[in-house]
């Protein structure tokens, strides 16, 4: 698969998060058929910036923290994203994570 197609593929999941729930960049990947693309996963989520149609704020790491913040156009953009889906965030991480998590492999079956 080229990388292109992996990164449609990757908005496309990206794209049925529902409001208020999160997805991690390896539960993508795992979904994807590449356990170990997490890297993969994000550098679409970096290069999804500027497609309004990707809620690219929906995707944080493993463990729930917002480590794609940076690339936002504000430090805080991804916080205030997901704070108005009503997602709870202290310190750059979500509060309830295993509540809003939204695995892929699961939710698509």
């Amino acid at each position: 698969m080229a990388q292109s197609d992996f990164f449609e593929n990757v908005y496309e999941v990206v794209k049925l998060v529902p409001v208020g729930r999160v997805t991690t960049y390896g539960a993508i990947a795992a979904y994807l058929g590449s356990k170990r693309g997490a890297r993969m996963v994000g550098w679409a989520m970096n290069n999804a910036h500027g497609r309004p149609d990707v809620p690219a704020h929906r995707v944080v790491n493993r463990n729930g923290v917002l480590t794609g913040k940076n690339f936002f156009g504000s430090s805080t953009e991804m916080q205030e994203l997901l704070e108005a889906d009503g997602v709870k965030i202290e310190g750059d991480q979500l509060v309830a994570f295993k509540e809003c998590f939204w695995d892929p492999g699961i939710e698509l079956l």
